[in-house]
């Protein structure tokens, strides 16, 4: 099809007061769009051939690796795009999301600390995403976990050491790197200190320019010297930095803080711009200008935007740049830095080895057992329900596929019947899973009464091991992602992970 041609000419007809296709070309080459479904939709087609940025793919896309390799062929056919997903393993993963990773995620690998480790689980996930074509990971997260009731962050996190976080981070843009895949570092300045849920509000970050140069921005810093292809912006306001204004939005945080003083130069890509924090703030067009102005490359999308909201959102940047609220030079420098991305993916992509053991290695290195359990007697399990955040969404969990002998009953801790569920597991082996007890209270007590009856239970945290109950043993997985559920119940049952 023509360059000249409108971008998104199928979706409908808002106009613009600007005629000039080069311009819309070049506005809609910073976005990075979502759809649903598993094959692509005619207006992705067309729009990618008039000059969109790329795609973020999620679970909704994804039915199995074939599937999305042919997906991502067809949108190769439309132009050179930037194809992403979070592949984070652990808890948020999109290539498993309809199974459950096959790789712990960055709590377990900080639990560790072997560089060397998280090296190869990430260059393993990399070897997944080059079969399905994938060239951009959002991850690693290199958010510094300081606060313990974080909403958001928890498990995603390689821990609350800033030396720590910065040496895992490194260590994971290499093994992505090196297959050719490029790193998207989030999220910054910082989501670790936050106490809200970027998805719904505008989280606070409570810190000093001082103390962030001490925490949050150290992971950051590190990844920039290791050569980090792109940096996600996060949606959280830091007052002494940005006032009440999200970073995403912020030029002191993107232009004066992360260009001038840290020195990057690569892609910066907001998180997705349909979160509550831009969209119930500003506004999806609005947000996307006032992003672009603060010093954003790319502007990330969730799948709920539908393709009436993306034209909108070209003609408004359009519009801010004829108004003069955004300069073309901006834009132009942006699309440059894009191109660079693309460049290198043609020249960085390798052949990887499979290493289909990388993920369970280290889930069996990083989970531990406090107590003793003994031999299971006809196990009893309880997994305790907690909801999911939206970032991790419906991904399945539990010990199922690994204790086939074992009844097992999933509860919400409202409405478990603590005496029912005594009385099924009277004279059998009780275990009771948890994730992220410490974070609700329903939770715990619903275990504490449990354990008031059985002292001798297992109890099993599939989440932050933050509050730990006396039983009679405790299992820590830090992460609920198949290879972490998989090492548990090994562990339980005297298998491979007993010999550490």
């Amino acid at each position: 099809m023509s360059a000249t041609r409108d971008p998104l000419a199928g979706a409908a007809d808002l106009s613009t007061r600007t005629g000039d296709p080069g311009l819309h070309r070049l506005a809609a080459g910073a976005l990075l769009i979502s759809f649903r479904g598993t094959t692509a939709p005619e207006w992705v087609m067309r729009g990618l051939e008039d000059g969109l940025g790329g795609v973020c793919l999620f679970g909704s896309n994804v039915a199995g690796g074939e599937q999305v390799a042919a997906l991502v062929a067809r949108l190769n056919q439309a132009g050179r795009p930037i194809v992403s997903l979070d592949e984070e393993g652990g808890d948020v993963t999109r290539l498993a999301y309809h199974t459950g990773s096959a790789y712990p995620g960055n709590a377990a690998l900080g639990a560790v600390d072997d560089v060397h480790l998280t090296e190869r689980v990430y260059r393993a996930m990399a070897a997944d995403l080059v079969r399905c074509g994938v060239n951009l990971d959002m991850g690693p997260v290199a958010d510094v976990n300081t606060a313990d009731d974080n909403p958001i962050i928890g498990t995603r996190s390689f821990g609350s050491s800033p030396g720590l976080v910065a040496r895992h981070t490194v260590a994971a843009v290499r093994g992505l790197q090196s297959a050719g895949i490029a790193a998207c570092v989030k999220h910054f300045p910082g989501h670790g200190a936050t106490h809200q849920d970027s998805h719904l509000e505008i989280p606070i970050v409570d810190a000093s320019l001082d103390l962030l140069r001490e925490r949050e921005l150290v992971p950051f810093r590190a990844a920039i010297e290791a050569g980090a292809k792109s940096i996600m912006t996060a949606h959280v306001a830091v007052p002494a930095l940005t006032g009440d204004r999200p970073a995403t939005l912020s030029g002191e945080a993107l232009t004066r803080l992360l260009r001038r003083e840290l020195g990057y130069d690569g892609v910066v890509l907001t998180d997705a711009l349909d979160m509550h924090a831009i969209s119930r703030s500003v506004g999806l067009a609005e947000g996307a200008v006032l992003a672009l102005a603060a010093g954003a490359d790319m502007l990330c999308l969730g799948p709920l935007p539908t393709p009436e909201d993306v034209r909108h959102m070209v003609a408004h940047i359009a519009d801010a740049v004829a108004e003069g609220r955004l300069a073309a030079e901006r834009l132009e420098e942006a699309a440059a830095r894009v191109e660079r991305l693309r460049d290198w993916f043609e020249t960085a992509r390798t052949q990887v080895a499979e290493d289909d053991v990388a993920g369970l290695d280290a889930a069996r290195r990083a989970v531990s057992l406090t107590g003793s359990a003994g031999p299971l007697v006809d196990p009893f399990v309880v997994e305790v329900d907690t909801p999911p955040t939206i970032a991790v969404g419906e991904v399945p969990w539990g010990v199922a596929p690994w204790l086939p002998q074992a009844e097992i009953v999933r509860v919400t801790p409202e409405e478990a019947d603590v005496v029912a569920l005594l009385g099924r597991a009277r004279d059998r082996s009780l275990i009771v899973i948890v994730k992220d007890a410490h974070r609700h209270p329903v939770s715990r007590d619903l275990v504490s009464a449990l354990l008031g009856a059985r002292p001798d239970a297992v109890v099993m945290e599939m989440g932050l091991p933050i509050w730990r109950p006396g039983a009679g043993a405790y299992i820590a997985t830090y992460g609920a992602a198949r290879a972490n559920t998989q090492a548990a119940v090994e562990l339980l049952s005297g298998g491979p992970s007993a010999v550490r």
